[in-house]
């Protein structure tokens, strides 16, 4: 999805800002909601993702661009972004930061027991490298973002059922999250679009849009929102798969065990919340106005943990 529209022309300039071979063609890349994507095919033979941050102001950007390229310094499988010539990961452009990404070609993951035993243990990986000297300290999607709905929603007479039971549901869970668990990097939306893997392997991670520093939990929760699923119903086998790679890796705690079953409930209706956010409150009406009832549909499952 594009809300940026951006031609061969400008793309060019950016290109050139960053010392890479000229575009031949640019085609909109299929997938995210939140920014303007597009794959640039270069004279060289070579593919880059041109990305306009329409959802983000330029120093949110820019932290998750430094975090992103500490995270694929540190052996974690993502594209890196590219710095241009004026030192930074970014170009800034009518107030939007515009990035370049190398395009990483392959196959989106599948939920088999392999696959997503790769994915958890890639998780553990990701939790486990050391922190960088600035990260964002909350999730975008989670109480920060509940809190602003609020306000939005009285300022414009907005009020519904779902605003009603996520005040709700914020009142009962974030007591209960407020515990002492492992702290690490998390990627915050780890869901089929976001992973290239096949046989076993992950060759890509993408999107790193949501990277904050929080409990290492709820990153493997998401990722069972993301894959876990099927027909509205949990798969236990494929949270075995998740569980058992990330524990070949790093086990659990059992504060952290305890407290699967909240994560995930704060990771499922954070996925509502931003869904009803971008597709009932600020955009017009689209056939995506409903996609947040898929979340708050499972609220009633019984879960493999």
């Amino acid at each position: 999805m594009a809300y940026t529209e951006v031609s061969l022309d400008e793309a060019n300039e950016l290109l050139n800002s960053a010392g890479l071979s000229e575009a031949q063609k640019i085609e909109e890349l299929k997938g995210g909601w939140a920014n303007s994507n597009y794959v640039l095919s270069l004279k060289d033979g070579s593919k880059m993702v041109l990305k306009v941050w329409d959802d983000r102001p330029p120093e949110e950007v820019r932290l998750v661009l430094e975090t992103t390229a500490w995270i694929g310094k540190h052996r974690i499988p993502t594209p890196m972004p590219v710095k241009f010539e004026n030192g930074e990961y970014m170009v800034l452009k009518n107030d939007f930061s515009w990035i370049l990404m190398p395009y990483v070609e392959g196959e989106w993951l599948a939920s088999d027991y392999d696959s997503l035993f790769a994915l958890g243990k890639v998780q553990a990986e990701l939790h486990e490298i050391p922190l960088p000297g600035h990260i964002r300290g909350s999730f975008s999607m989670g109480f920060d973002l509940w809190e602003k709905m609020f306000e939005y929603a009285e300022k414009e007479d907005l009020d519904s059922d779902f605003i009603d039971m996520l005040r709700r549901q914020m009142g009962v869970l974030k007591p209960k999250l407020l515990v002492d668990l492992p702290q690490g990097i998390l990627h915050g939306d780890l869901f089929p679009d976001n992973v290239l893997g096949s046989g076993g392997n992950i060759s890509g991670i993408l999107d790193f849009e949501e990277v904050f520093l929080g409990p290492k939990a709820f990153d493997l929760v998401m990722s069972f929102v993301g894959f876990g699923w099927k027909d509205g119903v949990p798969i236990e086998e494929r949270w075995r798969a998740l569980l058992d790679g990330y524990e070949s890796f790093r086990p659990l705690g059992e504060k952290e065990k305890m407290a699967l079953s909240d994560l995930h409930r704060y990771a499922t209706l954070s996925i509502a919340a931003w869904r009803y956010w971008k597709f009932v409150m600020i955009m017009p009406p689209s056939e995506h106005s409903d996609r947040y009832l898929e979340m708050v549909g499972r609220l009633d499952k019984d879960l493999p943990f």
